[in-house]
């Protein structure tokens, strides 16, 4: 799994517009790309500014691809983006991700039963602590 995150900076007046502005442009592609996972999106006011962070998670370097082009590692930018942001990033970076770890007490119930009865590695043992 890679993640891709992007940062910008606007003006704090202008964020919440900002925001629901990403939510009709970036968000909603991120989310219509096969092998998006998900984007998390991080808020900071400094001051008179916002800084806005978008972690995304994909499937697959290809995947990143079908949403950002050819060049992974270059922004992609909305029409309407310069009149929020105060600098245009051009690059983003990647990471492969190590651990996700998320908190869904369904899915962790559904661990602990698979566990109970020998099934949760799929080999019949017990899965070890870390």
């Amino acid at each position: 799994m890679i993640a891709r995150i992007w940062r910008g900076i606007t003006l704090k007046e202008k964020a919440d517009d900002y925001l629901s502005y990403l939510q009709g442009t970036g968000l909603k592609d991120y989310a219509a790309t096969p092998g998006n996972r998900g984007v998390t999106v991080l808020r900071r006011d400094q001051g008179e500014n916002c800084e806005i962070m978008l972690v995304s998670l994909w499937d697959s370097i290809d995947a990143v691809r079908a949403f950002a082009g050819q060049n992974v590692d270059q922004s992609v930018y909305y029409p309407e983006d310069d009149q929020y942001l105060l600098q245009m990033e051009p690059l983003v970076r990647h990471y492969d991700v190590f651990d996700h770890v998320v908190h869904d007490p369904a899915a962790a119930a559904a661990i602990a039963a698979a566990a109970a009865t020998g099934a949760a590695d799929g080999k019949g043992g017990k899965r070890k602590p870390r």
